[in-house]
């Protein structure tokens, strides 16, 4: 019998979830992780298969030098689109390519790809648990995965703690994934907006600024910072930071009812420069999710020093360690006490929060799910 490779010659990147600046996670996850792969195994060729905006993005980003970019008809939003690309022409593509592995980065995958093995990264099983989605999706989402999962060859989680959610969300066996730690976000840029020109520019005047960096979704449950507020200082403002969603307009709505409109910025996306200036001038950085797959916004903060506040739940313990200033989901009081010490802690505590985030980078990442890949080839 001819032995089986144990290093794939081939892998396929399924990025179909790829919609630019709106991904939120996920995508921080592709931009960390593929370059590390190609980077820590020019032995194997990766070809990245993404949406029609996502490859015009990442080819204007000059990711073609990078790696081959494929570009199926479908964007994200479009969900007949999506499956079809998903389910039928992914898979259809890798028969004919002759890919060792098809790997879906964001946990749907195609279910079935006969001619080559399946690896998936599971984040999560959020859509699960909490209404992010109407009822037909999230019932569609979740056949989907685990139809995909229970057929996969290796299973990725960025987690212990979302690892154990998802086994028990869906049924799957422990002994069935790799735990591979995400790199720390997105590293600090060289080019940052001014303090000054961003203070004017969003009404910020003298104001301290708590930082929270997420897509507009229930489970991130930024309505507990908007809440706090009433428990805060005058001069302490919320910025929110990320893609905004129908629960933009819930969150606007309790903060004119609480009476603290006037200390909200909701910028939506924001670019890159303006961005790394905002988490220059934060003084503190808070994160209310109810759940993570991850937690790479914690990292990103202590990977610049910023003290941090945020949910206590497990996956925020193990990513952040005691570094962060815990609070209890659904405690406005709390939340805003955990603000204050932050706050009060300000750049005392920086170096060990850089010295933890060093801790999780792109490469050892790479080198953990090409692991996985080897264990899927020997399946």
């Amino acid at each position: 019998m001819a032995r089986v490779p144990s290093q794939p010659r081939t892998v396929a990147l399924n990025a179909l979830f790829f919609a630019p600046g709106e991904s939120g996670g996920p995508e921080t996850y592709l931009r960390g992780l593929a370059p590390a792969l190609v980077r820590e195994f020019p032995q194997t060729r990766f070809t990245l298969v993404t949406t029609r905006r996502g490859a015009d993005r990442l080819r204007a980003d000059g990711w073609g030098d990078l790696l081959e970019i494929v570009r199926l008809p479908a964007d994200e939003g479009n969900r007949i689109e999506r499956t079809v690309a998903e389910q039928i022409l992914l898979p259809a593509l890798a028969a004919r390519r002759g890919f060792d592995i098809v790997h879906s980065l964001a946990s749907v995958a195609p279910v079935r790809t006969p001619r080559c093995r399946a690896v998936i990264t599971l984040h999560d099983t959020t859509f699960v648990r909490i209404r992010t989605f109407n009822a037909v999706t999230t019932f569609g989402m979740r056949q989907i995965v685990m139809r995909a999962a229970r057929h996969a060859d290796a299973l990725i989680s960025g987690s212990e703690a979302a690892c154990a959610e998802v086994c028990r969300d869906l049924g799957l066996d422990r002994s069935r994934f790799d735990i591979v730690h995400h790199g720390a976000g997105r590293p600090p840029g060289d080019e940052a907006e001014p303090e000054d020109v961003l203070r004017a520019r969003h009404r910020l005047g003298d104001a301290r600024v708590v930082l929270c960096v997420a897509a507009k979704r229930p489970h991130k449950n930024q309505e507990q910072l908007v809440r706090a507020l009433a428990h805060l200082p005058e001069d302490v403002v919320l910025v929110l930071v990320g893609h905004r969603e129908p629960y933009s307009e819930e969150l606007a709505r309790i903060a004119a009812a609480t009476g603290v409109a006037a200390r909200v910025r909701d910028l939506g996306y924001v670019g890159d420069a303006e961005l790394e200036g905002l988490w220059r001038l934060a003084a503190a950085a808070a994160f209310p999710t109810r759940a993570e797959g991850f937690g790479l916004p914690v990292l990103e903060a202590m990977r610049r020093g910023v003290p941090v506040a945020c949910s206590d739940i497990p996956v925020l313990r193990e990513v952040g360690g005691d570094l962060p200033h815990p609070f209890a989901l659904d405690d406005p009081a709390a939340t805003a006490r955990a603000i204050e010490a932050a706050i009060a802690e300000g750049r005392s505590r920086a170096g060990e929060a850089r010295e933890r985030a060093a801790g999780f980078t792109w490469e050892r990442s790479a080198q953990g799910t090409y692991a996985a890949y080897e264990r899927a080839m020997a399946a």
